[in-house]
């Protein structure tokens, strides 16, 4: 008897699954790190300032000087081989596989991780994938809520990547910022921690900010931080005065989304609440700006005002909970076709 996907005749085709996160120099080092910031720094998505502008800025300052000051904090987030957001990365891709190796065995599925700027480069893994043959993409930015720093910046690239061949079948993710399994998966992280929000600790929500300019021009991201933070916060059954949203890692001049975290943390002890509990439920796995700003930075301003007991809540991770978020999403967007072909053919048989 044919299965359901040899019925349609979907066995056949090769779906490459890429999972696709912000990136990471490939050594702490100041050569390795001012050849990622040229990357990233460069994108128009990420500083919107006129190129005319920036970029002399960019190469006749912040290159000169940044990496250099950067390389202690990234050799002191640095794993035994390498950086923590490419190496989790790698292992949430890793379980990922597994999982539907095991549960779909006939489906030709092909999975892959990839980084917006630095190695993996999505560009090459495009080209690994078409060299596999794979007929077509689903394309997962890890960034629960959508912002063109973020997000569209993966986009750019992926149709950078397609330029000069034919662009294959592709479906690709904007957000999952309030999907159940997300809200699930961040409520269980800070379950561990219910002993404090009872004897009275404040939750704050730490996202990373964008430039105000990007959320005026109807960014949707704030919203969606909003939506994330109030949505964990209801099922926890926490009271408003119990939590908090905050934005952190502000670059530049300009004006970013506000309060920013670390001076939410330097004010949070003045208002009388001096056991902290502290999230970033946009990151989905652990980086930099979680383990070097928020635990060492942001803790020791925290400390300083006064406060007594600080506590980080872990990123997703390659955890089970953050395996069975992206299982879900691949499974409602790997089946969609199936499920509309199986419709189709209800109406084409009249209802039969």
């Amino acid at each position: 008897m044919l299965t359901f996907f040899e019925l349609w005749g979907l066995a056949t085709i090769k779906t490459a699954i890429i999972l696709a996160n912000l990136g990471t120099p490939d050594a702490p080092n100041p050569p390795e790190i001012k050849r990622y910031l040229a990357e990233f720094l460069a994108d128009p998505r990420v500083v919107n300032l006129p190129r005319s502008v920036w970029l002399p800025i960019l190469h006749g300052v912040i290159l000169k000087t940044r990496p250099k000051r950067l390389a202690h904090n990234y050799r002191m987030i640095w794993g035994t081989h390498d950086g923590p957001i490419r190496n989790i990365t790698a292992a949430l891709t890793t379980r990922v596989r597994r999982y539907f190796t095991r549960k779909y065995p006939e489906r030709d599925l092909h999975f892959f991780s990839a980084m917006t700027y630095g190695n993996p480069a999505l560009g090459d893994v495009l080209e690994l994938a078409h060299s596999q043959d794979c007929d077509e993409y689903l394309l997962i930015p890890l960034y629960p809520q959508y912002a063109g720093a973020t997000t569209g910046a993966v986009f750019d690239k992926w149709i950078k990547a397609t330029e000069g061949r034919t662009i294959p079948n592709f479906r690709f993710l904007s957000d999952y910022h309030k999907h159940p399994k997300y809200i699930h998966a961040l409520t269980k992280s800070v379950e561990k921690y219910n002993k404090n929000l009872i004897a009275g600790a404040h939750l704050l929500f730490s996202f990373h900010g964008i430039p105000m300019s990007q959320n005026d021009a109807g960014d949707p991201y704030e919203s969606q931080c909003q939506t994330t933070a109030a949505l964990v916060a209801h099922t926890l059954g926490l009271k408003p005065s119990q939590w908090s949203v905050s934005f952190q890692s502000k670059f530049g001049p300009a004006a970013w989304l506000e309060p920013a975290t670390i001076d939410q943390m330097a004010t949070l002890p003045t208002q009388g609440k001096k056991d902290l509990l502290v999230i970033c439920p946009g990151f989905s796995v652990d980086c930099l700006e979680t383990i070097e700003e928020i635990k060492v930075e942001n803790q020791d301003a925290f400390y300083a005002a006064g406060g007594e007991r600080f506590q980080y809540v872990k990123a997703l991770n390659a955890t089970k909970d953050h395996v069975s978020l992206m299982v879900a999403l691949i499974e409602e967007h790997l089946f969609a076709r199936e499920l509309r072909g199986q419709q189709a053919q209800t109406e084409n048989l009249g209802g039969y």
